[in-house]
């Protein structure tokens, strides 16, 4: 193992150190409210640095800089999406939810209808969306791992899912909410670090975008191993060597490929090319800078369509995260948690200035990654691309692998927290005190995503998170949005939204995994794929009218008490209507 190598996994073992004591510091959990809702008592600013901090994910850190370096402008929704959610979330949810005195969702949805079957509904897609927003925060740690140790990447994703299981069930939330706002600020200080010196550097050395209407060269020899299958698309002529499987035929020595041409690279595959040779990209990238600049200037079919059904997903998933929405349930009342909200949209906006410049750093510095696509590795190699694999090279390094790592086990550890509070009320009998069911149902809801994140599903991470907004967005956010704003939501509408959206959603999503776009109408070009990696177009609306729809068609089911409990969710806080459903007692 290099010297590079060791002085980052010290980082990392740092920061996992760091955050045990923090954890320990905060550790208080005796009772039901200190596992769940950190009883309540979270101050404001506090929260927000803890919901930036688990917020924050793989798909941030990491996924939107990559997108950035291959897809340019287009990318920039990832980020936008992901921060004006929370305008949304202020103006329509924040505070009426935390009124509710509920704890969980489908603990909200049991106060406003009183429907078990309802809470079963919404158990089932909390822990849907829990797990598949996991799988890439569990491997998002293995690629970080891997790229700085050389280990397989599957043994980084254990050791995460491990931590994260012994971390979540021995302190539950109100220790979780100290160590995820201390990540959220190291997260922070990990990319203002590089983009501070990468931003000098290229600067100083008179860099700029100015062969606009020519694809990025490669600043240095270079030699790219293809771990994945990849279709590239050449805009110039390029001379490669080549080691491998080129378009289906095994190859062992220098081509030259035609501008204009697409060339398939098998896995195994390796590419030598000279110092400023223009860099080929991935199928459907732009393939210059001067396209890279401008919007849906890609190859890629309908990406208007996809587009704005990237938006719906981002602006409105966000209300149905329940990782998300169980910190404003730690909120002392509805007024504290509107001023949560309102940090959060700054903190949020702060730090995806810093990745969208990372993502442009990484075009420049390293190129590589356009061929091999692996994009999720810029903000990782960036540090030592721009300042040599010197001290100050690898301590930068060093630096923004430990952001990596906290920027998981933040996420991870927070969608672990929901998913225990949901399993431990909602599917463990209650025979036994919280301090017993919340630990055993920590290790039940975290063993399968970790086991599944062991084999990889070659998305790249905003990509796949961007897929779970999208079952959010389809499921918890027409139920909240129907439940706190129209009394005439009803308890079979709700199942049945809830339903139809999560079948559409997730299905969509399973079928995109799976790849079976190839084989339905449409072919791997059209619009069914868009649909398939972005289905809140179609799901979102549909949700919407079927709750709508049923409800009208079942107001003879409408609660005698809602108009009680919307004046509850909406009335202030003076004037005493709000309680809380949470029992020390269960």
């Amino acid at each position: 193992m290099s010297a590079t190598a060791i002085v980052s996994l010290i980082a990392i073992l740092l920061v996992a150190v760091v955050s045990a004591v923090i954890g320990s510091i905060g550790h208080r959990t005796r009772l039901t409210s200190d596992f769940l809702v950190a009883s309540r008592s979270v101050p404001s600013r506090l929260n927000a640095g803890a919901i930036s901090g688990e917020y924050l994910s793989a798909a941030s850190f990491l996924g939107i800089a990559g997108l950035i370096l291959v897809q340019g402008v287009d990318a920039l929704w990832y980020a936008v999406g992901y921060t004006a959610g929370y305008l949304l979330l202020l103006l329509f949810v924040a505070a009426p939810l935390r009124r509710s005195g509920a704890y969980t969702v489908p603990d909200f949805a049991d106060a406003r209808l009183a429907s078990p079957a309802l809470r079963r509904v919404c158990t089932v897609i909390v822990i849907v969306i829990c797990w598949l927003y996991l799988l890439p925060q569990i491997q998002g740690a293995g690629l970080t791992l891997g790229i700085v140790t050389g280990l397989p990447d599957w043994i980084g994703a254990a050791v995460a899912g491990v931590a994260v299981l012994a971390t979540v069930a021995l302190g539950g939330m109100r220790s979780v909410t100290f160590v995820q706002a201390f990540q959220y600020w190291f997260k922070l200080s990990a990319l203002a670090v590089p983009v501070i010196i990468g931003l000098a550097v290229w600067f100083g050395d008179g860099a700029s975008f100015a062969r606009a209407n020519e694809p990025p060269a490669f600043r240095e020899p270079t030699t790219v191993s293809v771990t994945t299958p990849v279709t590239l698309d050449v805009r110039l002529p390029v001379d490669v060597t080549a080691h491998g499987t080129v378009d289906g035929q095994r190859v062992d020595g220098p081509l030259r490929w035609d501008a204009g041409s697409s060339h398939e690279i098998a896995e195994g595959t390796r590419l030598g090319f000279a110092a400023g040779e223009p860099v080929p990209v991935t199928s459907g990238a732009p393939a210059d800078d001067e396209s890279w600049l401008r919007p849906f200037s890609g190859a890629e079919e309908h990406q208007l369509l996809a587009t704005y059904s990237l938006i719906l997903a981002t602006f409105l998933g966000t209300m149905g995260l329940p990782h998300v929405l169980g910190r404003f349930y730690t909120n002392s009342d509805g007024r504290a948690a509107r001023r949560t909200a309102a940090v959060v949209v700054g903190m949020l906006g702060g730090f995806y200035i810093l990745v969208t410049l990372m993502g442009v750093l990484s075009r420049v510095y390293t190129p590589q990654l356009l061929v091999t696509g692996r994009s999720d590795a810029a903000v990782l190699l960036l540090p030592t691309a721009i300042l040599g694999s010197g001290l100050l090279g690898t301590l930068v390094g060093a630096l923004v692998a430990a952001g990596a790592w906290a920027a998981f086990l933040s996420t991870a550890s927070g969608l672990l927290v929901s998913l225990a509070s949901v399993v431990s009320t909602d599917v463990l009998p209650r025979k036994s005190l919280m301090t017993r069911r919340f630990p055993v149902a920590t290790v039940l809801a975290g063993i399968p995503p970790t086991v599944v994140a062991l084999a990889p599903t070659g998305l790249n991470f905003a990509e796949a998170v961007a897929l779970v907004f999208a079952v959010a967005a389809s499921t918890f956010c027409p139920l909240l949005v129907l439940g706190i704003w129209w009394r005439g939501l009803t308890d079979v509408g709700a199942i049945a939204g809830v339903i139809v959206g999560g079948v559409v959603s997730a299905g969509a999503v399973v079928a995109a995994l799976a790849g079976l776009s190839a084989v339905l109408p449409g072919g791997t070009d059209g619009w069914v794929e868009v649909l398939l990696y972005r289905p809140a177009i179609v799901s979102v609306p549909l949700a919407f009218l079927t709750m709508v729809a049923v409800s009208r068609f079942t107001r003879a089911r409408r609660p005698a008490d809602a108009g009680q409990v919307l004046l509850r969710l909406h009335a202030p806080e003076r004037l005493g209507l709000m309680r809380d459903r949470l029992d020390d007692r269960s």
